[in-house]
C-alpha cells in the first residue's frame, strides 16, 4: 500500500475518513476501521483492473453541482451552485432545512433503482435497506437521521438550468423540479422495521416526471463500492464522482480554476474555506484518498496552485453499464 494520508469531511463536520501512514513495522497498530478501509481500498482496486466494477448511478444536476457539505444556518433555505453556465439553486423546506452530508446517499440510491427497475415508482422494502446497501450502521440514531435526509430531500424544491449571457442579451433557461411527487416510508425503529417487512409493508417512492426523465436522459454512472467507502465523506464522495465524470469527457489536458466565479470552490458544496491556502490544503487532502481508490486518476494542483489539471480517464471500467445493488 502507497504510504498516504487522508481526510473526509462529515455531515457532522469533524474527519471521519482517515488512512494513517502505513509501514511495514505499524501492523499491530491497525485498528479495525483502518483494516476494513483497506480491504474496501484494495477491492475497488480489484474490480478496476479485472473491469467487474458494481455500478451506482448519479444524476447529473448532483454531479456538475454539489450538495452542501455541512448543515446550513436554519435560517438560510436557499443554497447556490454554479459550474460554468449551468446553475443549481435548492430552496429547502422551512420545517426540514436544506439537503446537505450524507442526504446525497439518498439521490444515488433513487436513481440507481429508477433505472433498475425502469420505472418513476420506486420499490423498497425498508429503510434499512439503504443503511445495508451502502454499509453504513443501524441503530435507531441511523434510522432518524435517514428519515431526516428523506424530508429534507422530499421538501426541497430544485432550480436547475443554464444562464447564457451575450452582449445583447441574458437568456435563462432552468428546470425547476422536487425529487419526488409522493413518498409512503415506513419508520419505526429497528426491530419493528423488520416485523413492517415480513408483514407485507412497503416503501413506495414516485419520483416526479422531471427528476426520473433527468435520470433516464443523463445516468452518470460511479463505481459503487467508492461510494460505500466514502459514504461518511462528502467532499471526497463529491470530487471523485466530478472527476469521475470531469475525466470521461475531457479530450485532452484541461485546466480548471479553484477559485473566481467559475472555480471549483462554485461547483462543489463547500462554503466553509475562504483561505486559498486553506481550501488547496484540503483539495490537496482529498485528491491523496481519490488516488488511493483510483491510482490512474490523472487530476493534480498547478505549480502555482490556481488550477486543477486534469486529463482524460477513466474511472468506470466496468464490462456492462448494469446496476449492481
Amino acid at each position: 500500500m502507497d504510504q498516504a494520508r487522508a481526510t473526509g469531511v462529515s455531515d457532522r463536520g469533524h474527519a471521519e475518513w482517515k488512512t494513517p501512514d502505513i509501514y511495514p513495522d505499524h501492523v499491530s497498530r491497525i485498528t479495525k476501521q483502518l483494516a476494513k478501509q483497506l480491504d474496501g481500498i484494495e477491492l475497488v482496486r480489484l474490480r478496476r483492473e479485472t473491469r467487474d466494477q458494481k455500478l451506482c448511478f448519479s444524476s447529473r444536476p448532483f454531479v456538475l453541482c454539489g450538495l452542501a457539505f455541512r448543515p446550513l444556518p436554519k435560517t438560510q433555505l436557499l443554497y447556490e451552485r454554479r459550474n460554468g453556465h449551468f446553475v443549481l439553486q435548492i430552496a429547502g423546506h422551512p420545517d426540514y432545512g436544506v439537503p446537505f452530508g450524507q442526504d446525497r446517499l439518498v439521490p444515488i440510491f433513487l436513481a440507481t433503482l429508477a433505472i433498475q427497475q425502469k420505472t418513476p415508482t420506486i420499490r423498497f422494502k425498508t429503510a434499512a435497506e439503504m443503511l445495508d446497501i451502502f454499509g453504513m450502521s443501524k441503530g435507531g440514531r441511523e434510522y432518524r437521521r435517514l428519515i431526516a435526509a428523506f424530508e429534507r430531500i422530499f421538501g426541497a424544491t430544485i432550480f436547475f438550468g443554464t444562464d447564457t449571457l451575450t452582449s445583447k442579451s441574458s437568456v435563462v433557461k432552468r428546470t425547476r423540479f422536487n425529487f419526488f411527487k409522493e413518498a409512503q416510508i415506513w419508520y419505526h425503529g429497528t426491530k419493528e422495521e423488520r416485523s413492517l417487512s415480513e408483514g407485507g409493508f412497503e416503501n413506495v417512492i414516485v419520483l416526479s416526471t422531471e427528476f426520473y426523465e433527468e435520470v433516464i436522459a443523463h445516468p452518470i454512472p460511479t463505481d459503487f463500492e467508492v461510494v460505500r467507502i466514502l459514504s461518511a465523506a462528502p467532499a471526497i464522495l463529491d470530487l471523485f464522482v466530478w472527476l469521475s465524470y470531469r475525466c470521461f469527457t475531457a479530450r485532452g489536458k484541461e485546466s480548471i480554476p479553484i477559485f473566481g466565479d467559475f472555480g471549483l470552490v462554485q461547483q462543489i458544496g463547500t462554503t466553509d474555506y475562504t483561505r486559498p491556502r486553506r481550501f488547496r490544503q484540503k483539495l490537496d487532502q482529498w485528491l491523496r484518498t481519490i488516488r488511493l481508490l483510483w491510482p490512474e486518476c490523472p487530476a493534480k494542483i498547478s505549480s502555482d496552485g490556481l488550477y486543477l489539471v486534469i486529463n482524460h480517464a477513466t474511472a468506470v471500467l466496468s464490462r456492462e453499464q448494469s446496476v449492481h445493488i
